[in-house]
């Protein structure tokens, strides 16, 4: 179990989090390639706007191949299997890595528009395949720990991105297209090791109607002699289900049976993205700059931050079915309100007191370790939960979809949010963090060694009343 989890996040969610991670370091030699290609093709420098622009679509059409991504990464899964949509899905990126590393020798930067969006393509298959892989293979007393490996690859393949871009390794200017190109390293990776495990069991007995290759599947994940039960669980699921198709992601919006899953899904999607983690990325820079770290160091510190997510991703895993979900979750969404009054009121004094500058970067820190121990870890896990079989992938593709949508809205609209309220911006953040709080807490029950039938039927009192 542990090994297939390392084996479908390597190409999973570590990509997204390496190739969300390496575009920063390239930034100014990319600017440059485009100004030197444009003046080689037309004769003429190009204009800063139009720059601007260009620089803007290589860094913002991640998001949109991202969209993409999720939107045929349900039916990539119910086609293909959980495992053959991801081992397919890496023929994208290495496509994309392709495109990337040819882009500087032949002068064509359309090249590497297209590499962005293709790798953003991989990224959204993965990032809505990866957690159905793992929580229908996990049994229910390990399914957080092991659904975990979704955040801890995630934030695994940021802080990677930051290593690799560092300006001693591939962020120098004569690197930068094999920086870009690198994310073909982790595509190979699981095409060698991801088809030695077996595709997931429930998807082989209830979507494939497969009872051998399911057990054979069980008894590979949970040994010989303990399967029998997991075996039992999916069947209960596959008579519950009796016969019914994997459905449409717009079924499951007019279908009451998940009215409060989905409700839940699109509160936590929109939560886990406009909780205020940008504009901490965002203001990093300057709190660093601000308690006199050099600019030359500030890369170094910022690795900091990619390892602050990390370790909370690991911690998270450990405590997850222990603890449980919702006392993580709102823990860290209250935590984040809380340092989100600690930051408002720093960088509100800045300039007054020599030490406030050392508290903001201590907040800094605190807010991203709140993110990453409840909202950032936990929330795919609990996609994976609130659904049964034939709605799972649906509700994959909408959450994935609502994530990709609110990731795009928040880069575009955030510097006008930041230009216009400056540090009162967290005042906006601290509202929208103890909003989901206070949702998760009345609405969503407490998943930990619950099985998938069992969660169903905590929400059937919820969608239909008590009686």
């Amino acid at each position: 179990l542990f090994w297939a989890v390392c084996a479908v996040g390597i190409g999973g969610t570590f990509q997204y989090g390496y190739n969300v991670s390496i575009i920063n370091a390239p930034t100014q030699h990319i600017h440059r390639f485009l100004n030197e290609t444009w003046t080689r093709r037309y004769h003429k420098e190009l204009h800063p706007d139009l720059l601007t622009f260009l620089w803007s679509v290589i860094a913002s059409i991640f998001s949109l191949g991202g969209l993409c991504g999720a939107l045929i990464g349900g039916s990539m899964a119910i086609r293909l299997g959980r495992k053959g949509a991801l081992l397919m899905n890496n023929m994208i990126a290495i496509l994309a890595s392709i495109l990337m590393g040819i882009s500087f020798p032949t002068g064509l930067f359309e090249l590497l528009i297209a590499g962005r969006f293709l790798i953003g393509i991989n990224s959204g298959v993965g990032i809505c395949v990866q957690p159905l892989y793992i929580g229908e293979v996990a049994p229910k007393h390990l399914r957080g720990g092991l659904a975990m490996g979704t955040s801890i690859f995630l934030t695994g393949g940021i802080l990677t991105g930051q290593i690799t871009g560092l300006r001693e390794l591939l962020g120098g200017e004569s690197y930068w297209p094999l920086l870009l190109s690198s994310s073909c390293f982790p595509a190979f990776a699981q095409l060698l090791f991801l088809p030695w495990f077996p595709e997931s069991p429930r998807y082989l007995l209830i979507d494939r109607g497969d009872e051998l290759s399911c057990a054979k599947a069980l008894k590979q994940f949970h040994g010989s002699s303990e399967y029998r039960r997991e075996m039992e669980d999916i069947q209960r699921e596959c008579l519950a289900l009796n016969g019914e198709k994997p459905k449409e992601p717009w079924q499951l919006f007019t279908d009451r049976n998940v009215r409060w899953q989905l409700i839940t899904v699109i509160v936590m999607t929109m939560g886990q993205q406009l909780s205020g983690i940008n504009a901490i990325y965002f203001y990093a820079t300057y709190i660093f700059e601000q308690a006199g770290i050099s600019a030359e160091k500030i890369p170094y510190v910022t690795l900091g931050t990619g390892a602050c997510e990390c370790l909370t991703a690991l911690t998270c895993g450990l405590l997850i079915d222990s603890v449980g979900r919702r006392y993580l979750i709102i823990g860290g969404y209250l935590l984040m309100t809380l340092w989100s009054i600690v930051l408002t009121f720093s960088l509100t004094y800045q300039e007054l007191y020599t030490w406030v500058p050392y508290v903001s970067m201590t907040s800094i820190f605190a807010f991203i370790l709140s993110f990453g121990l409840g909202p950032g870890g936990i929330t795919n896990t609990l996609i994976a939960e609130l659904f049964i079989q034939s709605s799972r992938p649906a509700a994959y593709m909408i959450g994935g979809t609502i994530g990709w949508v609110s990731f795009f809205t928040i880069g575009m609209l955030f510097p006008f949010i930041v230009n216009g309220l400056k540090q009162y911006c967290f005042l906006v953040f601290l509202l929208e963090c103890s909003s989901v709080a206070a949702f998760i807490f009345f609405v969503i029950p407490e998943t930990k060694h619950k099985s998938f039938l069992e969660i169903n039927k905590e929400f059937h009192r919820l969608n239909f009343g008590r009686n």
